[in-house]
């Protein structure tokens, strides 16, 4: 595993799990969120986006997390593996929740600085209706690389996974 891609719903643990397995596998750690956005929310224009996307995947390892549906297709292909956490919505809501309480007011680690953790109800009716919109997208771009693709359906898969290769 050389160029990792760790993918699935928001408040899936993706960039906590990109943290514990970057530096267990020697892999230069890119999350989107630190490409897609500079301080103060401010949205990364999508040509700039893609050129940052375009340079992190030409990289020879590399473990990027995110989802951003629109620049999938550049890193699904780059990929050698895509660890997709397809965890229930439920339990992503219940630690979208918990992110929010105990990360208000300061930005996550990878979130860009000025990006303080809030509570934002549109983002979560994304997640809330992520099985209705973001899913169906998601699976329609990862169906042409299912033999890269590891599904997780759950945290104890992952430990599984993770204990099967030597990332515990």
């Amino acid at each position: 595993m050389q160029r990792v891609l760790i993918i699935g719903p928001c408040g899936s643990g993706k960039s906590t799990l990109a943290r514990e397995l970057a530096p267990k596998m020697g892999l230069p750690l890119i999350h989107m969120d630190h490409l897609g956005w500079q301080s103060g929310w401010v949205e990364t224009d999508k040509p700039e986006l893609h050129r940052r996307i375009d340079k992190a995947v030409s990289g020879e390892r590399w473990l990027i997390e995110g989802n951003y549906g629109s620049t999938l297709p550049p890193r699904l292909a780059r990929a050698d593996t895509v660890l997709y956490l397809d965890f229930p919505i439920t339990l992503c809501l219940r630690r979208l929740l918990r992110r929010i309480w105990t990360m208000r007011g300061t930005s996550r680690p990878d979130m860009p600085e000025g990006c303080p953790e809030r509570f934002d109800l549109e983002f979560f009716l994304y997640v809330f209706n992520w099985n209705l919109g973001p899913r169906v997208r998601t699976e329609a771009h990862i169906a042409p690389y299912a033999e890269k693709v590891v599904r997780l359906k759950d945290p104890a898969e992952l430990a599984q996974w993770r204990e099967a290769h030597n990332l515990g």
